[in-house]
């Protein structure tokens, strides 16, 4: 008579609730693999194998599920703070106003160290004046920012990057990673330049996506032409 180390109780409760034991990993890995050290070295326990195989698939699930639930909140997260950065900028009355609160409430919305409206001027010459939330630059600063360290005329309207040394004066403070988003202000004004800039070098990467910052430019640029006519 084969004697069960399992008390009267725990043994009706396996009885009673089979799928306990099916839904714990380790108590059926330790199952599978006692049963294949009854079986011998010489013999193969597909069924064991096959648990192994699925078992390993289902972490992969999970860690992917995981990895998509994580982003979502992330992408969440982002879009509510690009429409509290867009609420800000709508806040003041006055041009000077305007410029004041992208280095405060809005860089702060962002949580980015330096954030720099950089428009050229036709008339303007030498080195840019830092230092302010807008610096005017001569023709052609905004197209040289735009390439950076590398060479060719293509860029798109939002780029992510390490802080290139030709922006990095621009920044008017020390910088690590920067987001460059393009103004296009429209016929007879010349190129104009939002400039983003953050400490942790990881913080703007090639890798992220631009979809949210593209919806900021695009609402700073209509609030800018807005001051701009008046």
């Amino acid at each position: 008579m084969t004697h069960s180390a399992l008390s009267p109780e725990q043994r009706q409760a396996l009885l009673d609730d089979p799928a306990a034991i099916l839904s714990d990993r380790d108590l059926m890995r330790a199952i599978v693999g006692a049963h294949e050290a009854d079986a011998g070295d010489n013999v193969i326990d597909i069924r064991g194998r096959a648990m192994s195989a699925l078992e390993a698939r289902l972490d992969r699930l999970e860690a992917a599920h995981e990895n998509v639930i994580a982003a979502a909140y992330e992408n969440q997260s982002g879009m509510a703070t690009i429409h509290r950065a867009v609420l800000s900028l709508l806040e003041p009355v006055d041009f000077d106003g305007f410029l004041e609160n992208l280095q405060g409430d809005v860089a702060d919305i962002l949580r980015i160290d330096t954030l720099v409206l950089v428009i050229e001027t036709a008339t303007k010459e030498g080195q840019p004046e830092l230092g302010g939330p807008l610096t005017m630059v001569p023709a052609g600063t905004v197209a040289q920012a735009m390439m950076g360290d590398r060479r060719g005329q293509h860029w798109p309207d939002v780029i992510l990057r390490r802080v290139s040394r030709v922006t990095e004066p621009l920044h008017g403070g020390p910088v690590a990673s920067e987001a460059l988003i393009r103004l296009d202000l429209g016929p007879g004004r010349m190129p104009a330049l939002l400039l983003m800039g953050a400490d942790e070098p990881g913080r703007f990467s090639p890798a992220h996506g631009t979809d949210l910052l593209r919806f900021f430019g695009q609402a700073f640029r209509l609030l800018l032409l807005r001051w701009l006519e008046e």
